[in-house]
């Protein structure tokens, strides 16, 4: 797919973070709790990923929805899902050594929550920006990308596990991309 097309397909670029900035995804099993969903979502609910990176408290994306549901509709769902998912790991792993500080921290903005009755795990919303040209689409796949190289993780790109950057040099990442060049 070129460039030219994405305006027709209506590409968001997305921000999911966590409560407080809590950086819960600097261990492999939270990690591993998104990428799984997000695979679910591509491949029950219709979302298409262009691009995307998980950071140790956030996730940004540009994605689409398919026919059946709405981009908003599908983070609802992934964000209900990956929450349980993670709070029963979180809670039922006694050597995470900031268990109890997470769940406070998770237990602390629900209680200040009339929507949720527990744990707050995601900040609400994921503030979708609409692609409205190539030009801004270059400049939020760069974003993406770049994320871990500017947060000295990484050295490039594409050595970042939890990213689509390798997609976009050729290689085959940890989720299925639309590469748009």
């Amino acid at each position: 797919m070129n460039s030219a097309n994405i305006i027709a397909d209506e590409l968001y670029f997305i921000t999911m973070t966590v409560t407080d900035w809590v950086d819960i995804f600097t261990r492999p099993k939270y990690k591993h709790i998104v990428v799984e969903s997000l695979e679910y979502c591509q491949q029950h609910k219709g979302l298409k990923i262009y691009a995307w990176v998980l950071m140790s408290n956030h996730l940004h994306a540009i994605v689409s929805a398919g026919e059946d549901q709405t981009v908003a509709e599908i983070v609802r769902d992934f964000k209900k899902f990956t929450t349980k998912q993670i709070l029963a790991e979180l809670k039922n792993d006694p050597l995470e050594s900031r268990r109890e500080w997470m769940l406070d921290r998770f237990s602390f903005a629900g209680a200040n929550d009339k929507k949720t009755k527990n744990y707050h795990f995601w900040q609400d919303g994921y503030h979708p920006e609409l692609i409205y040209s190539s030009d801004f689409y270059a400049q939020k796949l760069n974003y993406i990308h770049n994320n871990p190289v500017l947060k000295e993780i990484v050295a490039s790109p594409e050595d970042y596990l939890y990213s689509s950057a390798v997609d976009y040099v050729g290689e085959k990442g940890l989720l299925k991309v639309i590469v748009v060049i």
